[in-house]
């Protein structure tokens, strides 16, 4: 018992008032003139700031934790914004040199083609949320291959991973309503399991922490 105080009260925040590491300094190191102290029975007050800090001490590792799997986890490069393609040398550059466990998605439009500027939009709040994942555009024109790019099948989403084709959405506006935003397209997506997971569980923790803090 007094090996897991100890362990405890070396773990502590210092800014954990005096009192309370006082009352663990005891638990830890009784001396002599503290085991009559420590043989009563324990007040209500002291369960109840060793079962605050036994509460503090947890979270802090569960968020350690947390980081550590994150970090495992987290695998090749991160980006947060929709990457503008100039050339079809840079399409293909990014579809066979980038990262063999990136995602890539490439949004093929064109300017007054409808649909393709709501898509747009919608990329760049993904973007932003999935940061694993390499989002790109490029007009058709400048991939050098217009002819296989008509406004009939725009706008288009390529999705590949490895230098793989994993999907090939052309006109993918007709899967929508007239109105549609970044959710839909993010349930598109979901659909063929081309999203990975959000990190709900971390954010959660990381918000639990801030709220101790304040």
């Amino acid at each position: 018992f007094f090996t897991v105080v100890r362990f405890k009260l070396e773990s502590v925040d210092q800014t954990v008032p005096q009192n309370k590491r006082e009352l663990l300094r005891q638990m830890s190191s009784p001396r002599e003139d503290d085991k009559e102290r420590l043989n009563r029975k324990m007040s209500v007050q002291e369960y109840e700031m060793i079962q605050e800090e036994d509460e503090h001490c947890l979270k802090r590792y569960r968020k350690h934790c947390m980081q550590e799997m994150h970090e495992r986890l987290s695998f090749g490069p991160t980006f947060e914004e929709v990457y503008e393609l100039e050339t079809g040398d840079a399409f293909l550059e990014v579809i066979e040199k980038e990262h063999r466990l990136t995602l890539v998605v490439v949004h093929i439009y064109q300017h007054g083609v409808k649909g393709c500027e709501q898509l747009n939009s919608c990329l760049d709040c993904l973007a932003s949320e999935y940061s694993s994942i390499k989002f790109c555009r490029i007009d058709a024109v400048a991939t050098g291959a217009a002819e296989r790019f008509s406004p009939e099948v725009l706008p288009a989403l390529l999705v590949y991973k490895a230098g793989e084709l994993l999907g090939n959405f052309l006109a993918v506006t007709k899967h929508f309503n007239e109105d549609f935003f970044a959710t839909d397209v993010e349930g598109f997506l979901n659909e063929y399991g081309l999203l990975p997971e959000k990190e709900v569980t971390a954010c959660a923790d990381a918000e639990d922490e801030s709220e101790d803090v304040d």
